[in-house]
């Protein structure tokens, strides 16, 4: 079983095979490492090591049958025969120990002999969880105490933990005495671990070795959390839950080690037996709990599992403290398998994840697969199955896969941030791209404006009244300026480039000021606001490119105006030297200090209050940096929220009156005296009548639509639109056969033009001609991608302009005579006294059963509906759509014919996936009318669809009368008969067409009939 893009379930399972198998091997190699040598066992209270020989590495385990006294406390030297009897250790105190709470263990050891008496050798012991308190003497010296054992709960002290005791002595036999107390009802009584023997520095070296290894793994945990903490609390706005999750995981898991293996927490403090099982299973909990946690968060995952563990978790902690302590182990044993089932929970989850394709969970599903295992390893260890010191390498390792995922969902974020940055630049430098291609396009209407302005102030200057001269003139100047401000976008690029070259010349200040100021009156209107220019005409010249002096100007006042709504707006200007300051201050809303040190960046703009008015991109001001630097000078502003702004620039001055302009460069020529003569704007003209292939030409240029007008009138009827938004409305009022789109427009290119024709028209149904000032490929490859037939490079050559179309125009029309053919094939399979029939139907049941005929005027309506559907034409429509057709014709011929009929559906819900139209049907007509009704007790249909590996399969059975080959024969040549009709011939050949493949036909003479096709996946 397999996703279309995940990871096999076989094969996760053979990586988690594989992966547990190594896991094993480490631990069994663990095992075998710390295993304990093999040596006597005690027998009958007495255990024989005088043969042993003692190292400083090794320990050995006083194991086997010990003595034991239940009910009482002996001393050291009692007599043998006072025993109860003999117990085995490591075990409980169980039958025939009923209702005890104390008790003596004893054993005898026998030692190794030394040359010297007198020499005493150091040995010590390790006991482990003796439950639930314990002293233990040597010859009747105290060496170790957990707790305190007494005979009375009343001066009875629990305490689980690792205990160890040394002791010195020259005797070849010593005698082991243990008092042991448990008042606990949560604990059975007695020595439940193995009891370490051997000399003091293999003591040493063992405790030790277990201490530091737990403390190493916790220290790991511990740091790992502390990091987990730190990123959450540097990043919040980047790293989610999911650590803090990892962190309180890790916390709980570090918990675990310290409370329960050899319980080094509760060796440093005084907490008793039942609080120690307490911690021991909140830890065992909480750890689980976070996991849950960590993997829901992380997955963004809403199973209502989820939940149900979560409170099971609240409800046993919670009960875990509040119960009384007999029913402690009840709940941890609902602890343990609330964990198993979590375990087995995440296990199915992660497993969906990873066959959903996330290869990235494998890691989740490698550390809790570690962690149950070590569950596991740990049940075997405190049954007594095995006996090793700790063993750190699974936490390690399960910590190791969850860093691993986090570490590469943080590698797939920062691959993913690149991959947007180099995406956001690429976007960049489209923006760039399209702002100048917009300005250099929007320039020449903008230019049309102008000269029609200007064509009548000249042709008609003596029939206007003053005003409107002055209007026009104004109108003029806007104009003019405008198209200064649409060379902002194109100065973007070019500064970029280092393409900008001034054209300097002395300029005097004041006229320029006042013309811009002129300019920019218009925006004064309704605003409570005076503007002052204290420059004078007496102002020295300045030296610099009047045109870029005057878009300086006239950004800065812009930018003024627009922020100020009632106050004052002054233009001063000094000289010092070579330099003039020219200042320009405002009484407006003001600029943050933040915003002013970014202000002349690209694109930066203040968020003003909603009493400014909105608009602009935020160029103005950078381009305004960039002109002044490029004269020479510089810029700053100064200013305080609510009290206004303070703009200055610095602006070399002329040397003399007699400067001239750059030698290398020339002064831009005044539009003022020239003749503008007025373009013509075709209206777009549409004959309904004309046989004439139809085309839509868009451009914004007048003269490009009469040029493409007169090329292809005398052929083809040629309906001209000045933009795409005209295009898009003009494609609604009939039939096209091609669109002639010109690239670079305002408000909506050619490629977007495109785009929105391709959602509604096929590349077939409707071609579209580009015509681009440009060749390089990625214009071409730009084209092709939006959905164009076909491009021509400006300036266009006639001939291939006109070979272009005629062979789109053709194609399209032979698509459209293609369309008509296949919509008469599928019309003509509705049967004239089909129609008759069921009107006859309707008819009657008006009569006998009017719900039953309104139910039948339903289907047969749908009937029509779906039959003539102009989806139909299309070559794919939804499964759906073709099985409701189906269900309107069965259920009229299932009133027509009653029980004679019986229909069998047996197909899934939810497909979704196209067929071609009119495919189920016609073979269940041909089914119904040639198959079961020619048997005089009819028969039954059945109708299947069989989702499979790469296709799907659509089958239309019958038990009808069935076919000799010689028709079926004919079916699959194309030859329509008489007595199949045309629907079936004609559903083979759209499928071969379509996918190569055609119907498969099986059938037997009174057997019935099969028609199958296939629908593949990939369509």
């Amino acid at each position: 079983m397999r996703a279309s893009n995940g990871m096999s379930y076989k094969k996760v399972f053979l990586l988690i095979s594989i992966f547990l198998l190594v896991l094993t091997s480490f631990r069994i190699g663990w095992i075998f490492y710390h295993k304990t040598p093999d040596h006597p066992h005690a027998e009958e209270g007495v255990i024989d090591l005088s043969h042993w020989n003692f190292t400083d590495k090794e320990t050995i385990t006083l194991d086997g049958e010990w003595e034991f006294y239940p009910g009482e406390f002996i001393n050291f030297g009692l007599e043998k025969n006072v025993a109860s009897g003999f117990t085995t250790i490591p075990g409980h105190w169980k039958n025939p120990y009923k209702e005890i709470n104390y008790g003596t263990y004893r054993l005898k050891v026998l030692l190794p002999t030394t040359d010297n008496e007198s020499e005493q050798k150091n040995y010590g012991l390790i006991f482990k969880d003796i439950e639930s308190a314990a002293s233990v003497y040597v010859n009747g010296q105290l060496v170790t105490e957990t707790g305190r054992p007494s005979d009375t709960i009343h001066q009875y002290k629990s305490k689980l933990g690792i205990s160890k005791g040394y002791f010195h002595t020259a005797n070849d036999e010593i005698e082991l005495v243990v008092h042991v107390a448990n008042f606990e009802k949560a604990f059975e009584g007695g020595i439940s671990n193995t009891v370490k023997f051997g000399l003091g520095n293999a003591i040493d070296r063992e405790i030790s070795f277990t201490t530091i290894t737990q403390l190493m793994v916790v220290l790991i945990l511990l740091v790992h959390s502390a990091y987990a903490f730190s990123l959450y609390m540097m990043g919040r706005s980047v790293y989610h839950k999911e650590l803090i999750y990892f962190g309180l995981l890790l916390i709980f898991a570090a918990f675990s080690i310290i409370v329960d293996e050899d319980k080094i927490l509760l060796n440093w403090f005084p907490i008793n037996a039942e609080w120690s099982l307490k911690l021991i299973y909140l830890s065992f909990a909480g750890t689980v709990f976070f996991i849950l946690k960590f993997i829901k968060y992380v997955f963004k995952l809403r199973h209502v599992f989820f939940r149900v563990l979560f409170e099971t978790y609240s409800l046993l902690i919670l009960a875990l403290f509040i119960i009384p302590s007999s029913y402690i182990l009840f709940v941890g044993y609902g602890i343990m398998l609330t964990n198993v089932i979590s375990y087995t929970f995440m296990f199915i989850i992660i497993l969906g994840i990873i066959k959903k394709g996330n290869s990235d969970a494998m890691f989740i599903l490698i550390a809790n697969v570690i962690n149950l295992f070590n569950v596991l390893w740990g049940v075997a260890l405190n049954i007594g199955l095995i006996d090793i010191p700790y063993y750190p390498i699974d936490y390690l390792l399960a910590i190791m896969a969850f860093a691993g995922f986090l570490f590469k969902r943080q590698i797939s974020i920062v691959q993913l941030n690149k991959k947007q940055t180099k995406e956001l630049e690429r976007a960049d430098k489209a923006k760039n791209q399209f702002l100048a291609n917009t300005s250099h396009e929007l320039r020449n209407p903008l230019h049309g404006i102008i000269n029609i302005a200007q064509t009548i102030l000249n042709h008609q200057k003596d029939s206007l009244t003053t005003d409107n001269k002055n209007n026009l003139k104004l109108l003029i100047q806007v104009g003019r300026q405008m198209s200064f401000t649409l060379n902002d976008l194109l100065d973007i690029s070019r500064l970029q480039d280092k393409q900008i070259k001034l054209k300097r010349r002395p300029v005097n200040l004041h006229t320029v000021t006042s013309g811009v100021l002129d300019m920019i009156r218009f925006m004064t209107e309704n605003k409570r606001l005076d503007i002052e220019l204290k420059i004078t005409d007496t102002f020295p010249d300045i030296y610099a490119d009047q045109n870029r002096l005057i878009q300086i100007l006239f950004n800065l006042l812009h930018n003024a105006v627009k922020y100020t709504n009632e106050g004052k707006i002054t233009i001063d200007a000094t000289y010092k030297g070579l330099f003039a300051t020219v200042t320009i201050s405002d009484t407006g809303i003001g600029i943050s200090e933040q915003i002013q040190a970014s202000i002349f960046q690209p694109y930066e703009q203040e968020k003003k209050n909603t009493t400014a008015i909105e608009g602009g991109i935020g160029l103005g001001l950078h381009i305004c940096k960039q002109l002044v630097e490029l004269h020479g000078g510089t810029i700053s502003v100064d200013s305080t929220l609510g009290k206004g702004s303070v703009f200055r620039f610095t602006i070399p001055l002329a040397k003399d009156k007699s400067e001239k302009v750059d030698s290398e460069l020339e002064v831009a020529a005044s539009y003022e005296g020239e003749d503008a003569k007025l373009l013509d704007f075709p209206k777009p003209i549409f004959d309904t009548t004309s046989t004439k292939a139809r085309i839509l030409a868009v451009d914004d240029d007048s003269v490009n639509l009469k040029i493409v007008r007169s090329l292809l009138a005398e052929e083809y009827e040629v309906v001209t639109v000045l933009g795409g938004e005209e295009a898009l409305k003009m494609l609604d009022t009939g039939e096209w056969d091609l669109v002639i789109a010109d690239v670079m427009m305002p408000n909506m290119s050619g490629y977007e033009l495109t785009e929105k024709i391709r959602k509604q028209f096929t590349i077939s149904e409707l071609p579209i001609l580009l015509l681009t000032a440009r060749s390089q490929e990625e214009d071409i490859h730009s084209g092709f991608v939006a959905g164009a037939n076909d491009y021509v490079t400006k300036p266009m050559d006639a001939l291939e302009l006109q070979a272009r179309v005629r062979a789109l125009t053709e194609l399209r029309q032979s698509i459209k005579q293609q369309l008509r053919m296949e919509a008469a094939w599928l019309q003509a399979q509705i049967q004239p006294h089909f129609l008759f029939n069921t009107l006859n139907t309707i008819a009657s049941l008006g009569v006998i059963d009017t719900s039953r005929m309104l139910k039948l005027l339903v289907e047969f309506g749908n009937y029509l509906r779906r039959s003539f559907d102009v989806h139909n034409t299309e070559s794919l429509v939804l499964i759906e759509d073709e099985l409701d057709l189906t269900r309107s014709y069965l259920y009229i011929e299932k009133e027509r014919f009653g029980e004679r009929l019986k229909i069998e559906w047996d197909i899934k819900d939810n497909l979704d996936f196209k067929i071609p139209p009119l495919s189920i049907q016609p073979l269940v007509e041909n089914a119904v009318e040639h198959g079961v009704l020619k048997r005089i007790d009819g028969g039954t249909i059945g109708i299947k669809v069989t989702s499979l590996k790469k296709h799907y399969r659509i089958a239309v059975t019958d038990d009808g009368v069935g076919m000799e080959q010689e028709k079926i024969k004919q079916i699959l040549n194309e030859h329509p008969s008489k007595v199949v009709g045309v629907g079936v011939a004609n559903t083979n050949r759209r499928l071969k067409k379509l996918y190569g493949k055609a119907l498969v036909i099986e059938s037997e003479l009174g057997h019935g009939t099969t028609v199958m096709f296939e629908i593949p996946r990939d369509r």
